[in-house]
């Protein structure tokens, strides 16, 4: 299993590694980048308190911030509506622990037709199956561009984590298709919680490739704590406020 990690983590190096990119630099992805993640996480009395900690933190504080921004969900509700016709909340398959799919909540940001205009116009596909996401995508509304830019289309999200289906920090929830992008991986990978926030969205979001994702997926997999949780915690304000990597 070991070496299979060190030829995967070279096959995603060659495939991601460029001199010109701007999170190439980034000490997570460098981090990530390293031979120094394990092949499992030791399951001890520290490991335990962790788990159970951290599910208490998610529920209490998930419920204080869908009380203080109840108003803001209302203003975006009313937003949404009055901007673009159709829904307000776009509904999406997810995979979250254990594999178990869910429907992940956001507000939406795209044009009511957006699934089909995907399965219509082959270029668009093309470019969304590279990374599972398109930049600059012409589906996105006005509104819609906004809300990405400040991750308020995941504020929906916050319910996900009062269930059990998500926690604050954590990889980010994949579809079914994402897998292969995971390769040995994916067992790991929806071993935990997939996460409102995490190290890919400090670490560049979207600017990232999706090989660096997968990296850095797993060194939050393998070296989650609370120090690391508070350090993706607090610096995701700073992500959200200079909208790095969002799209």
């Amino acid at each position: 299993m070991r070496e299979q990690y060190n030829t995967a983590n070279r096959e995603f190096a060659a495939q991601s590694i460029t001199t010109d990119r701007a999170t190439a630099g980034t000490p997570s992805v460098a981090l990530a980048r390293q031979n120094i993640i394990s092949t499992t996480r030791p399951h001890d009395a520290l490991a335990t308190i962790y788990e159970i900690s951290k599910r208490g933190l998610d529920v209490s504080c998930a419920a204080c911030l869908i009380l203080i921004l109840s108003p803001l969900f209302v203003l975006i509700a009313v937003i949404v509506k009055l901007t673009s016709s159709g829904p307000v909340f776009f509904r999406h398959r997810r995979l979250g622990l254990g594999g178990s799919e869910f429907y992940c909540l956001k507000f939406r940001t795209m044009v009511s037709n957006a699934e089909q205009l995907l399965t219509t116009d082959p270029q668009m596909r093309s470019l969304f199956d590279q990374k599972f996401k398109i930049d600059d995508d012409p589906r996105v509304t006005r509104f819609g561009k906004f809300l990405r830019c400040t991750s308020l289309d995941e504020l929906p999200q916050l319910f996900h984590v009062i269930q059990g289906k998500m926690s604050l920090i954590g990889p980010r929830p994949i579809i079914e298709r994402e897998r292969e992008k995971y390769a040995i991986y994916v067992g790991k990978l929806l071993s935990v919680r997939p996460g409102l926030s995490g190290l890919w969205q400090v670490a560049g979001r979207s600017d990232t490739t999706y090989a660096e994702r997968v990296l850095l997926d797993m060194y939050y997999i393998d070296n989650r704590g609370f120090v690391l949780d508070l350090k993706i915690f607090l610096k995701t304000f700073s992500a959200v406020i200079k909208r790095a990597g969002a799209r």
